[in-house]
């Protein structure tokens, strides 16, 4: 038996439960991993409340991110073989398949080989975190070295990521916070400047910064009524990536500012590469992109940071109340002992 963390009902954290199941064998092109890590996105607390782009067949298991050794290996599978070290990527579907446990099956092409010289615990934002940024800053931004990125709700694992990767590309990097609680941290991270959006104004100082240039990439989890300070911060033929919905509220586009810098906004998920319903995944695309990833990890170009709090399996719906209370700075990770 092995400990799986499932829903049975949607709701709050409250629903999350730890349950004893049997070990279960990988079917063909699936794999199992004995898990030593389990890394948390913002997107399984949508997922639990039945909010998300798909919905859980109750009881649903949940979660991405895990990192651990393959311990089976299911038919037709070579990719990997039994004791790799490997972390998964988000390419399969939330309501097929689920990491939080002990113990995971996933599909062969959902795991990488995780780089030598970092922790499971780090692993886990290699997924998600690194493979979104990417594409958002490679593939649809274009982000080049000389050129700005703004990116907002910068303390999450996803923020963190792009200020780490934009600076590898060569960029300028402005980060915001609500508040200033988080600056130093976010300069630590490699932020070149820092904006508290509850006490500055952000259109304002992104202008005082570029010296009225703008930023021209911008990367926003925020939506709702961010996108008019954004509106104004941004470059002429500058593009904005939309990749979350904090605030749900209608976004609010200013007509005059589009019209006038004739700027391109994106909503953007990191499924459109790496494979969902509406997309087919591209593996090409997601082979480049872990290659560049690894070799820029390697080089300690980047580095994967782990929220200073740390949690155990038994802590799975207190990691998700501390995710929910936005004070992590870097990826909330769950310590898993088998």
């Amino acid at each position: 038996m092995v400990r799986i963390v499932r829903f049975h009902e949607l709701g709050s954290a409250d629903v999350l439960q730890i349950e004893d199941l049997p070990l279960d064998e990988p079917g063909p092109g699936e794999v199992r991993l004995r898990v030593e890590a389990i890394g948390l996105n913002r997107a399984e607390t949508l997922f639990r409340e039945g909010q998300y782009i798909v919905q859980p067949e109750l009881p649903s298991r949940i979660g991405y991110d895990a990192a651990g050794v393959v311990d089976a290996i299911g038919e037709g599978v070579t990719s990997v073989a039994v004791g790799d070290r490997v972390h998964t990527i988000p390419t399969f579907s939330a309501e097929a398949y689920g990491v939080y446990g002990e113990s995971t099956i996933v599909p062969a092409h959902a795991v990488a080989k995780t780089p030598d010289n970092i922790s499971a615990a780090q692993a886990t934002t290699l997924g998600v975190q690194f493979l979104t940024v990417y594409f958002a800053l490679v593939d649809i931004g274009r982000l080049a070295a000389g050129q700005t990125l703004l990116t907002t709700a910068a303390s999450s694992s996803t923020g963190i990521a792009s200020i780490q990767l934009a600076k590898a590309l060569g960029a300028t990097v402005i980060a915001t916070s609500r508040t200033s609680a988080k600056k130093q941290a976010l300069l630590d991270q490699g932020a070149d400047h820092v904006i508290a959006t509850q006490e500055e104004d952000l259109a304002a100082r992104v202008a005082e910064i570029t010296s009225g240039a703008g930023a021209h990439v911008v990367f926003d989890p925020i939506g709702g009524p961010m996108l008019e300070p954004i509106a104004e911060a941004v470059a002429p033929m500058g593009t904005v990536i939309v990749y979350g919905l904090l605030e749900p509220s209608a976004m609010t586009l200013p007509p005059f500012p589009l019209l006038l810098k004739c700027f391109n906004v994106r909503g953007y998920q990191v499924f459109n590469y790496t494979g969902s319903p509406d997309f087919p995944r591209q593996d090409d695309a997601i082979a480049r992109a872990n290659a560049y990833l690894f070799e820029q990890v390697e080089k300690g170009n980047l580095v994967p940071l782990v929220d200073k709090r740390s949690f155990e399996l038994a802590d799975i719906a207190d990691a998700h109340r501390y995710m929910e209370s936005n004070q992590q700075v870097g990826k909330i990770v769950v310590n898993v002992e088998a």
